[in-house]
């Protein structure tokens, strides 16, 4: 265990590590970055975290956070500049409804889709469709407002738009002259930000031994 900073365990394509990675990076706290080989899982994490899987936070008292909406509230209650969390009790709740849809089930829809082979009872085409069901509360909350739940970024958004960004990448001609106008418009704003692009920056994957990789090196 790293005696200076956090130790966060990620794999750079993963939505549940990337939403985990724009929290940490957005409220500015520095972590050691362990990137993993899926097929090679560290020891080390295995024994934070015997689930393994990613992400997952080993802090400083030994605290282990290994669901990655946990490690975004986490992060956002030491420090929340942009004000993802909302004091709206009405807005929260719809955060809350979204991103409980979007976790359980818009992602099994999207495993179907995205590995229809693996799932020969029914056509890609079918799975995606069932997805669709998502895509459609996401429209009509986006023809409200200009982000899910509000005019600005929320947790809703940073929760959630990294697996509409791998339900596109499954299709990307499909989505591209879909009806869902508004969400392509939220997602390429959302996939154009700084931050985006700085949480998906490649790191080789970690080995014990290796030089500590800051996150949010200052």
């Amino acid at each position: 265990m790293s005696e200076t900073f956090p130790i966060l365990y990620s794999f750079r394509r993963c939505p549940y590590a990337i939403r985990a990675r724009l929290a940490i990076k957005v409220c500015s706290i520095q972590v050691e970055l362990r990137e993993v080989k899926l097929a090679d899982k560290p020891m080390q994490m295995l024994e934070c975290s015997p689930k393994g899987t990613v992400p997952v936070l080993h802090l400083l008292d030994n605290t282990v956070i290994d669901e990655s909406l946990e490690i975004m509230k986490w992060a956002l209650s030491k420090h929340d500049p942009h004000n993802w969390l909302l004091a709206d009790f009405k807005k929260s709740e719809e955060t809350n409804r979204l991103i409980s849809f979007n976790d359980n089930e818009f992602k099994q829809c999207l495993d179907h889709y995205k590995y229809a082979d693996r799932f020969p009872e029914h056509s890609k085409t079918y799975y995606r469709e069932q997805a669709e069901v998502f895509l459609k509360m996401l429209e009509e909350n986006l023809n409200q407002a200009r982000f899910l739940v509000s005019d600005h970024i929320t947790l809703a958004d940073m929760a959630i738009f990294p697996f509409i960004r791998q339900f596109v990448l499954v299709d990307k001609d499909w989505f591209e002259y879909s009806e869902y106008k508004k969400i392509h418009i939220w997602l390429n704003n959302l996939l154009d930000m700084a931050i985006f692009k700085e949480v998906m920056n490649k790191y080789p994957p970690w080995h014990p031994g290796n030089a500590i990789q800051l996150f949010n090196a200052i």
